[in-house]
């Protein structure tokens, strides 16, 4: 259910307790773009994350992205709302482009000195961590040497990193009770650890069946619990599978965790005691290779912000709001397209976090729904939603793309 209008308002409209999970991707409040609704300061009101509360059931766990400089202001809101701080996930990508003033140049320019070009290079990354920059078509960027001995002495100086990970903060409104009571009774306060895990390829289930694995190594069980007896325990580190966070890994050899024997006697390894309880996880025998595997890899495809959207016309998002003299004029953000919104998550992404923290037929909520990402993703993951967007210019991209999504097959729930 797509709820139109400041979210703020919108919200007020849900009853108390009614829905199971809220995962969001607020405004970072940086002015991306020199964008008005990514600096309005609402990432950090805790009159919205009172209401979120509000609607979210006893135990209810939120999820909400940030900006690496602005993450701390909007916890503290929610945290100050009422909310428990239970952890932070880590996505790390690597299609970050730095944002950073080239100290030399800067000086330079500030002398009215003319600097002479040496060269040209093609930028290189992907806009939206979405999907490869086309280097062919990518913008031509001028190299340039320094005029004049200060300039030279500050040569290869900048002023920011490359952004290359964004923080989740993990919530949880208050149990009622213990965590067995509020999930016997509200469905919600925990976790869905099995269907989370990170799968191995060639695993198989106790019933002697191969396990299915996503491309990106994800299980893809649906609602099955504790039905595999392989697998990784999901960490809080996400990751994108590109090259530069791959390289970041180191390559290690096969990981043999300890087995719990379903007769009851303990088997310890170097890790400590695993306890020796019946029926529990075995352990992760696989051939080595990149530490990377020990996480997820929420992998995006090349299309999918686009999947339902062929019969709209290809926009601008700096056309979006010209009449309010501003937005963007970066081409790797401007790109004339479909979805035009300018920070689109991958739906790999969303359908993880939306089943980590959603129990079998539950309802998400998204207050900042943007071009949809949350809600296709938990139509695709076999979810009910409401979303919240005040954006009429992204109406028709959510319908189109809940549309398609409603079209996809659906997991089998048990």
């Amino acid at each position: 259910m797509l709820l139109k209008g400041n979210c703020l308002d919108t919200l007020k409209t849900l009853p108390d307790n009614s829905v199971d999970s809220i995962v969001t991707d607020p405004p970072y409040e940086l002015g991306f773009m020199g964008k008005s609704w990514d600096n309005s300061g609402i990432a950090y009101s805790t009159d919205l994350w009172a209401e979120c509360l509000r609607v979210l059931k006893p135990g209810g766990h939120l999820l909400a992205f940030s900006g690496s400089r602005t993450y701390h202001r909007m916890v503290v809101a929610i945290e100050d709302s009422g909310f428990e701080i239970r952890d932070q996930i880590m996505w790390l990508y690597g299609s970050g482009f730095p944002k950073s003033l080239d100290v030399s140049k800067a000086i330079d320019k500030k002398a009215g000195a003319e600097r002479e070009v040496v060269g040209t290079r093609r930028q290189r990354g992907t806009p939206n961590g979405v999907a490869p920059f086309n280097t062919a078509s990518s913008p031509v960027e001028e190299l340039t040497a320094p005029a004049t001995l200060e300039a030279q002495q500050w040569q290869g100086w900048g002023t920011a990193l490359k952004p290359a990970h964004e923080p989740i903060v993990v919530a949880r409104k208050p149990l009622i009770g213990t965590v067995a009571q509020n999930v016997l009774t509200h469905g919600t306060g925990a976790l869905n650890i099995d269907g989370s895990r990170v799968g191995i390829a060639g695993g198989t289930t106790r019933s002697g069946e191969s396990t299915h694995l996503s491309p990106s190594g994800a299980f893809t069980t649906g609602h099955q619990i504790a039905e595999l007896n392989t697998g990784r325990w999901p960490a809080n580190v996400i990751h994108d599978g590109s090259d530069e966070v791959l390289e970041g890994f180191p390559v290690t050899g096969p990981a043999k965790s300890g087995k719990r024997n379903p007769n009851g006697k303990k088997q310890t390894n170097a890790f400590g005691d695993y306890g020796g309880q019946p029926d529990a996880i075995g352990g992760h025998d696989d051939n080595g290779g990149s530490a990377a595997r020990f996480f997820y890899c929420a992998k995006a495809s090349k299309s999918e912000r686009n999947a339902g959207l062929e019969g709209l016309p290809e926009r601008r998002e700096s056309d979006r709001e010209k009449d309010d003299g501003v937005g963007g004029d970066n081409p790797r953000t401007n790109e004339a397209k479909q979805n035009f919104h300018p920070t689109v998550k991958p739906l790999a992404l969303m359908r993880y976090l939306v089943k980590l923290v959603t129990p079998p037929s539950g309802t998400v909520l998204d207050p900042f729904l943007g071009s949809g990402s949350t809600a296709v993703a938990a139509i695709l993951e076999g979810f009910e939603w409401i979303g919240c967007e005040m954006t009429e210019d992204y109406f028709l991209i959510i319908e189109a793309r809940v549309e398609w999504a409603l079209n996809q097959p659906k997991p089998l729930v048990l």
